[in-house]
């Protein structure tokens, strides 16, 4: 179910979850002091591995972003990072083939278990993000637990890469409340990342009905929201990309996209 954007984000508002805190007071996680958080600012740390970036800056856009700018002619394709190793990359492989680079929001507990899949996101020349680490619902847990969620994924993706990722996006909502929205930016990133275009495709409908979806809806600007591990959105990448193209548009990452 979508959860309600917070003030900050881009469009239309609506109405937040119901055990969100609108407070402006400052929320600290328990037993972690302040400025505990992986805060990278400026170049990837020493030790990076290739390809990965720090926390995507876009001076001139809200701190909750939907999408991109309406004119131009790229469109982001953006997944949700988890399930079968096999599917993800699978996946990649159809999306390097035709030239397109994706940015994966990957959950940590998903990368605990498939390390590998970090550097394999990279190497392709993705970008790769932080969609908290148990994907749990992070609108209806208290500040302590949705930060614990928020840098427990940073600290993943900082092992294993260097740095904590480019984008932050928040599981199972479409957008952040301002309580979501200011941890993430105590955890070090800038924005948080929803789109404007939702596949989908983990109901699994089947690849025509995912492709029929995201061609319908997608525009110039737009960030599309799919996910790994679904062998339908495997088999629907190739048409959407193909589509994509007789219409002018690239699927490029979202930094691309946005700055």
């Amino acid at each position: 179910m979508l959860r309600a954007a917070s003030a900050v984000a881009a469009g239309a508002l609506a109405p937040g979850c119901a055990t969100a805190r609108t407070d402006t007071a400052p929320v600290r996680a328990s037993g972690s002091p302040p400025g505990s958080a992986a805060r990278p600012s400026g170049p990837a740390a020493p030790g990076a591995a290739h390809g990965a970036r720090p926390p995507t800056r876009a001076p001139g856009l809200p701190v909750q972003i939907r999408h991109g700018p309406p004119r131009g002619d790229a469109v982001a394709l953006t997944f949700h990072g988890q399930g079968d190793a096999r599917t993800a990359t699978a996946l990649l492989g159809e999306a390097e083939r035709a030239g397109a680079r994706l940015t994966v929001l990957a959950v940590g507990s998903w990368l605990d278990e498939q390390p590998q899949l970090a550097r394999r996101i990279l190497d392709g020349g993705h970008e790769l993000g932080n969609h908290t680490q148990r994907h749990l619902d992070i609108c209806a847990l208290p500040a302590d637990a949705a930060y614990a969620e928020i840098s427990g994924c940073a600290e993943r993706l900082r092992k294993l890469t260097g740095t904590i990722g480019s984008w932050f996006r928040p599981s199972r909502t479409q957008y952040a409340t301002e309580l979501v929205t200011r941890l993430a930016r105590r955890a070090g990133y800038p924005h948080v990342l929803s789109y404007d275009v939702d596949s989908r495709d983990a109901d699994d409908p089947g690849a025509p009905a995912v492709r029929r979806t995201v061609l319908d809806r997608a525009r110039p600007g737009s960030i599309v929201s799919l996910h790994l591990g679904h062998p339908g959105t495997v088999a629907a990448l190739p048409p959407i990309l193909d589509g994509l193209h007789r219409r002018g548009l690239r699927a490029v990452t979202t930094t691309e996209l946005v700055t």
